[in-house]
């Protein structure tokens, strides 16, 4: 999934990688670092998506870190399990492309593929969603 951004790629990295302002653009969650610098290989994050209590804790290692284009995560909880990365490129003076990919591993098995299948799109609306607002904090906030 793609979306362009009225920001440069150093700005929309930078406003990506502040793992607390997650909240500020990511449909509800909060991210934290639970290890490490944030802004390096082996970090561990921890992301909580949902409405309290309800919801599901998602903890990441950052796998690549390449600023400020990509940065690569490893899904390592028990119920969201895969990779997932950003890449951020410039494309003019003060604009960029953010595209965010995922390759995850379902769990529950044939139930779980099946529940995707209901769950997918708005998974996808929901993402995209958050690319938007991400696009739209990194031209418009410090």
């Amino acid at each position: 999934m793609t979306v362009e951004a009225g920001a440069s790629a150093e700005r929309v990295f930078a406003v990506l990688t502040d793992w607390p302002r997650h909240r500020e653009w990511m449909v509800l969650t909060t991210a934290e670092v639970t290890e490490g610098d944030g802004r390096s290989v082996g970090s561990r994050l921890a992301a909580f998506s949902g409405l309290r209590p309800a919801g599901f804790l998602d903890t990441m290692t950052i796998t690549r870190w390449e600023p400020p284009h990509v940065v690569a995560v490893e899904h390592t909880g028990r119920l969201i399990r895969g990779t997932g990365v950003f890449h951020v490129r410039d494309t003019a003076p003060g604009t960029s492309t953010i595209s965010w990919s995922e390759s995850l591993d379902l769990p529950f098995g044939p139930i779980g593929r099946a529940g995707w299948i209901l769950a997918g799109p708005l998974s996808e609306a929901l993402l995209r969603t958050s690319l938007r607002r991400l696009a739209h904090l990194s031209a418009t906030r410090p």
